[in-house]
């Protein structure tokens, strides 16, 4: 299990959002507008928002974690805080807003895996530097941020906030999930060149990997990776049933990861990076920890919702495929 640095409060600090998330599904038809009511199997109020699952996938891990970012001082908002320091992530950085609404996001899955996705932002166009003390940057070993896109004023100060992180000897990753516009600012125009060089792992899944890299949808991820790489970060991708891979600038690395039947894809990814984070913390070999990684988000779709299923340490290890003797 990674061990926490003596020079360090914190494992790792994430910064972004956190909403609650209500997962309906699967629904195997199109939505009906018209007044049309649609009935589905299941339906879960749980804790979402990228940046919120990943860290409490992370502190499952056994990793100490702080969440920075802001929601509303309303009945969503303290649930968010609630759920959080219920799975043992400190909230003592999440800012209530007395003004602006908790964001909230439906999730309506259906039965071959795929989702659609509906967020009211809230709090998300507020959240900005100011909502990330400057004392956690220094007191963390690691800093992970998410929802790029989501999040804009955030977004244009995480180069200074991840270069303050890293002159106190953190790392950092970035796992910048969709782009509702599309744009992806593919060729770094908009700020994400100057994020990404100064990002120590990026972690998209295979869609998100080829548009940020602009390329088509059919392009080959590894050569989305390969791109990306080249631009700083060490990239690993979650490409779902196909495992995952890795490329850190010169050698591709994959992984099928392990067979799973999953109830619930959401918030898979953000286990992955959870995995991804804590193995390499641990001091793990780039293949151990993009295998560990992917380990973890297979182990988390055994429930609905982002966090039910999330797997401790020793779980994850245990899970990990065999390897043949040498």
């Amino acid at each position: 299990m990674p061990q926490t640095s003596l020079s360090h409060t914190f494992d790792l600090l994430v910064v972004g959002d956190a909403n609650p998330d209500i997962v309906l599904g699967p629904l195997d038809a199109p939505l009906a507008f018209g007044q049309r009511e649609q009935l589905v199997d299941t339906g879960l109020l749980t804790l979402g928002g990228s940046a919120a699952i990943m860290a409490c996938g992370a502190a499952r891990l056994g990793l100490k974690v702080a969440f920075a970012g802001r929601v509303g001082d309303d009945e969503a908002g303290r649930f968010v805080v609630a759920a959080l320091a219920a799975r043992g992530v400190d909230t003592g950085a999440v800012r209530l807003d007395p003004t602006l609404s908790t964001p909230l996001t439906v999730v309506v899955t259906r039965g071959d895996g795929d989702r659609t996705i509906l967020t009211a932002p809230g709090t998300l166009t507020a959240t900005s530097a100011d909502d990330v003390p400057e004392a956690l940057l220094g007191d963390s070993r690691h800093v992970h941020a998410a929802s790029y896109f989501l999040l804009p004023k955030l977004a244009g100060a995480l180069p200074a906030l991840f270069r303050t992180a890293r002159a106190h000897g953190a790392t950092t990753s970035l796992d910048t999930n969709d782009d509702p516009a599309g744009t992806w600012d593919s060729d770094g125009s908009g700020g994400l060149g100057a994020v990404l060089a100064v990002t120590d792992f990026l972690l998209p899944n295979a869609r998100e990997a080829r548009a940020l890299a602009g390329l088509p949808e059919d392009a080959p991820v590894a050569e989305a990776a390969r791109r990306l790489a080249s631009r700083g970060p060490l990239v690993a991708v979650k490409d779902g049933a196909d495992g995952a891979l890795a490329h850190d600038g010169r050698t591709v690395f994959r992984t099928p990861g392990i067979p799973a039947e999953p109830l619930d894809t959401v918030g898979a990814g953000d286990s992955f990076d959870a995995g991804f984070v804590a193995a390499m913390l641990a001091a793990r070999s780039l293949p151990d920890a993009l295998e560990l990684a992917a380990v973890c988000g297979a182990l988390s779709t055994r429930a609905y919702g982002g966090t039910p299923a999330q797997p401790t340490w020793d779980e994850a290890c245990a899970a990990l495929p065999a390897r043949p003797a040498d």
